[in-house]
């Protein structure tokens, strides 16, 4: 009996043993779950060199590598959906991502509906044209069809500028394809981020002309309305803007571009 009864204690302290180590296993894997924050961003990789992706499917470029400096600033992980251009505000107003990096100029229009950081760069817009073509200036383009992407601060601006200079405007859903309706004789001219357009003329044997009409707002980082982020990732921002960490990516992405 007296075996028997040292068994049992033996197995009461046991179990509480393992009870007690499965307990704080589970209490620190849960705190160090808790302490994991993660920073959802939006983009549209179809925006070289600010968003694209490599030959092996990763996210690359000018804004990838900003989002990921500002995530491990703020002490974030990073995690990037990517989606089409015109429903990366939308994504926002519906709480699926915490901020938006897609080459995103930060017009009045769209501060409408989301905040916008401070401005991080800006380009100007140009046209894209064939090597051999006889459009030379926006006033070539009266009775032409120039293509943009659809939600895009272009297809604003084509729309504005159609009714004055006499041409249609066509509408297509990833940036990338304005190059390629234009190589394909769908459309006479595209209208483009400059330096997206500058990417294009390089790797495609294309020309551009800049816009001489206007300059369009920079482009900055967008967030549901009423963030906290949008003050701690503009001091973010101040502070690459002065240690010249903004210069470096710029020199890294965009100034042979330039």
């Amino acid at each position: 009996m007296k075996h028997k009864m040292i068994l049992v204690v033996f197995v009461v302290l046991l179990t509480g043993i393992i009870t007690a180590c499965g307990s704080s296993d589970d209490k620190a894997s849960g705190e160090a779950e808790k302490e994991k924050k993660v920073l959802k961003m939006a983009t549209s990789a179809d925006f070289p060199p600010f968003e694209t992706r490599d030959p092996k499917g990763n996210f690359e470029g000018f804004d990838i590598e900003l989002g990921q400096m500002i995530a491990e600033e703020l002490g974030y992980e990073l995690e990037i959906e990517d989606m089409q251009f015109d429903g990366l505000i939308g994504a926002l107003q519906a709480g699926r991502v915490d901020m938006v990096m897609s080459g995103m100029s930060a017009t009045e229009e769209r501060k409408k509906n989301v905040d916008f950081s401070t401005e991080y760069h800006r380009s100007g817009q140009s046209f894209l044209t064939t090597k051999d073509s006889e459009i030379e200036t926006i006033d070539d383009l009266k009775g032409k069809t120039v293509g943009v992407q659809l939600g895009s601060i272009q297809e604003e601006g084509a729309k504005k500028l159609a009714k004055e200079y006499g041409f249609e405007v066509k509408t297509v859903d990833k940036a990338g394809l304005v190059p390629q309706e234009l190589n394909a004789n769908r459309i006479d001219a595209g209208y483009m981020d400059k330096t997206v357009a500058a990417g294009y003329v390089k790797e495609q044997d294309l020309k551009l002309f800049d816009d001489p009409t206007e300059s369009s707002p920079g482009m900055g980082i967008a967030f549901p309305k009423g963030s906290e982020l949008v003050e701690k990732v503009n001091d973010v921002l101040a502070k690459f803007e002065e240690n010249g960490e903004i210069q470096e990516l710029e020199d890294k992405w965009l100034k042979e571009l330039q």
